[in-house]
């Protein structure tokens, strides 16, 4: 089959949702290495967000600039070279994607055949759209960076987003104890049903910290997974045992990270570009993600689900209300 364009979402300028327009774009080739992918749906996060506001780490190449990074879909065609990839094949987008090029909020991409993980039969497009990164950013942050064990205590924030709810499953499937961090009371129950063995609501719970340590018998979390940053870091990595650790994996709070001054205490930065560039780490990430969508003990949150590429601008300013539980999706015609 010979497909010359696809329907995209750019963006010409930084900016608001508003700023997002869908238009025809041509498709290139499928050259050595690569494979086109039908996409049947992709799930938002926050660094696009970032990236439409021009907040992100990198800036998008404007005009014309795609973005995003999580879709799934079927495999359509695959070029020289590419192995272990077929036609007809369900597929989720991995590691490696460059957004102002290779954006998948589309109805059609090229990508490198590595960028390309494939997906459980049983696995449907809405939840495959939610995973891999949502789940390798746990796995890498939890378990690689941060050394989590069984029995151990992990304090995560933000519980109620893609990343959270994922985390949160990760800690329970590994025997830890997940105490999830939200701000306001209406989210508790559906974190609890997420995998949180505790909820703690920063709006009641106004020393969190202080109801860590009562949860821990005294002695505070092995572990913090924190997605906030700035100044309250803190006082949260105040909430670690002695000698604990503190993994900060985003930075939403905007404003300058103080480093905690109680010693001794190990803070590590997480990107998961670093997962992606270790194939050892890479490797057991999609190990551990295939077999727990295999057994159902990593299942995605899927907070709304809106339809066509044409929502875009309405499903990020659901994203920017935090209003939502999970991950939104947006599903593709054809």
């Amino acid at each position: 089959m010979t497909t010359t364009n696809a329907r995209a979402v750019l963006f010409d300028e930084t900016g608001g949702p508003e700023v997002l327009r869908t238009a025809e774009v041509p498709l290139a080739p499928t050259g050595p290495g690569e494979v086109r992918l039908r996409i049947d749906a992709i799930g938002l996060n926050r660094a696009e967000a970032l990236f439409r506001a021009g907040a992100y780490y990198y800036p998008p190449a404007l005009p014309g600039s795609r973005l995003g990074y999580e879709a799934a879909g079927v495999v359509e065609e695959t070029g020289p070279g590419v192995t272990g990839l077929a036609p007809g094949d369900p597929v989720m987008t991995g590691p490696g994607i460059e957004m102002s090029a290779q954006g998948v909020y589309a109805d059609r991409v090229v990508l490198p055949a590595g960028a390309v993980v494939r997906r459980p039969s049983a696995t449907d497009a809405v939840t495959g759209a939610a995973v891999w990164l949502a789940y390798t950013t746990a796995y890498g942050g939890l378990l690689e960076t941060g050394g989590l064990r069984a029995g151990d205590h992990v304090v995560i924030t933000a519980a109620s987003s893609g990343v959270g709810i994922a985390a949160l499953q990760t800690a329970a499937r590994v025997g830890a104890v997940p105490v999830a961090v939200t701000r306001t009371a209406a989210k508790r129950e559906a974190l609890l049903a997420a995998g949180a063995a505790h909820v703690l609501v920063s709006e009641e719970d106004k020393d969190v910290p202080g109801a860590v340590r009562e949860l821990t018998g005294g002695g505070g979390a092995e572990l913090i997974f924190d997605s906030v940053g700035g100044p309250g870091l803190t006082e949260l990595a105040s909430a670690a045992v002695t000698a604990g650790t503190v993994v900060l994996y985003g930075w939403l709070s905007g404003e300058p990270t103080t480093v905690p001054p109680n010693w001794p205490l190990t803070v590590h930065g997480y990107a998961n570009q670093h997962l992606a560039a270790s194939p050892g780490m890479l490797r057991r990430a999609n190990r551990f993600l295939d077999t727990g969508l295999r057994d159902g003990t990593l299942a995605p949150v899927i907070g709304e689900v809106l339809h066509g590429l044409d929502r875009m601008p309405d499903a990020h300013r659901l994203m920017e209300s935090n209003a939502h539980i999970g991950k939104i999706v947006v599903t593709v015609d054809h």
